[in-house]
């Protein structure tokens, strides 16, 4: 398939000899707990793909990443997500680098990432229904130089393989209130441990399991607060940080359902026009995730530009699930019967509509943007 062929080229060039080795195990295998395939990201320089080479990074573009991400999920739909979730988090870093709130530490910590190749956890979505981002369970206690973390965090991704973990957590205010502050903590830091939690096969190997805080110290250094304003809007660095979050994690499954599509296609039962319908559904979504990585490549992050990253990604979102209709049905029930990889591929193609913000949470929030009121995320 043409657009696939062109998005390995990119991940080739990028992070050369990533997909043959990952071709080189089952999808299968690829899937489960304690497969390979961290170990071939790491290898492959996949940790410093986003980051700037001005912090010695790989500095792909936001275009390049879209690419990158699908051509993964097509090969390993677990490493695409979980990858995933290191890039955001270092996307954050490196937006609060450049940004008048730098402390000076950032730079450091970009450059130990790429140099080091160091794997970066997220822990911001709550496992709870309707537990948002912006609302997490873990909570600190000011101490002197820093805050005292307790509670944890389920799922999160990378889990047993991360070497940094980046989290949410709620510190009581001076006025009486919570403010939420984003948190860095080393993997090895006294108080930290990792829990069984996530118990389906489907994308198991992304490791996302329960984190636990136990009296964790984390120094004021690697602890960014955020604002929130007077609307309820978010403030530039997390309105940066989800435009890359619902760019990557949706071109995640962009991958999945190319793979299917691919399958489809080899197959000889697709005619012309099913041929077409599915080509326009694939490329919709594309088109729709390269909106977002403009509005990042020209440094939109305001209110309007999480806006319009929204619906990019809820119209991604549909557009990737009628292809994966399309070519489950196209492939046939023996196919789906007889090979593992396609019902698998086409069960973790619906996980796109887990990710946070969820579209049934944002409703209201776009409802009231689309009639004049700032967009909030809950």
């Amino acid at each position: 398939m043409r657009t696939m062929d062109e998005a390995r080229a990119v991940c080739e060039r990028h992070l050369p000899g990533l997909l043959a080795k990952l071709a080189a195990v089952p999808l299968l295998e690829l899937e489960k707990p304690g497969n390979p395939a961290l170990d071939l990201f790491k290898a492959s320089g996949g940790p410093g793909l986003v980051i700037p080479k001005a912090y010695e990074g790989r500095g792909v573009t936001p275009m390049e990443a879209i690419q990158v991400t699908r051509a993964i999920g097509a090969a390993a739909p677990s490493l695409s997500v979980a990858s995933t979730m290191h890039h955001f988090s270092v996307a954050t870093i490196f937006s609060l680098a450049e940004s008048l709130r730098s402390s000076g530490v950032e730079w450091a910590l970009l450059e130990g990432i790429a140099t080091q190749n160091l794997l970066v956890s997220s822990a911001f979505a709550e496992g709870n229904p309707g537990q948002g981002i912006l609302s997490p369970t873990v909570t600190g206690v000011r101490k002197e130089d820093g805050v005292v973390v307790n509670g944890s965090k389920r799922p999160c991704s990378m889990s047993r393989s991360m070497d940094l973990l980046s989290a949410s957590i709620a510190v009581p205010g001076e006025d009486g209130g919570s403010e939420v502050m984003l948190m860095l903590v080393p993997k090895e830091t006294p108080g930290l441990s990792v829990h069984p939690f996530w118990g389906s096969d489907v994308l198991a190997g992304a490791e996302s399991d329960e984190v636990r805080l136990t009296d964790v110290y984390v120094d004021n250094r690697l602890l960014v607060p955020t604002e929130v304003g007077a609307q309820g809007e978010l403030d530039e660095l997390q309105t940066i940080g989800f435009m890359w979050f619902e760019m990557l994690i949706t071109s995640c499954y962009l991958g999945m359902v190319s793979a299917l599509a691919e399958r489809a296609l080899g197959s000889g039962k697709l005619g012309a026009d099913l041929t077409a319908e599915l080509g326009v559904r694939l490329e919709t979504a594309t088109l729709l995730l390269e909106r977002i990585a403009a509005q990042l490549m020209a440094r939109e992050g305001d209110n309007a530009a999480l806006a319009k990253a929204m619906v990019a990604r809820y119209g991604a979102q549909e557009a990737i699930l009628d292809a994966e209709k399309l070519a489950v049905e196209a492939l046939g029930g023996m196919a789906f019967i007889s090979s593992p990889e396609v019902a698998y591929l086409a069960a973790a193609a619906h996980c796109v509509t887990f990710h946070p913000p969820s579209r049934s949470g944002t409703r209201r929030h776009l409802a009231a943007y689309f009639q004049g009121d700032v967009l909030r995320v809950s």
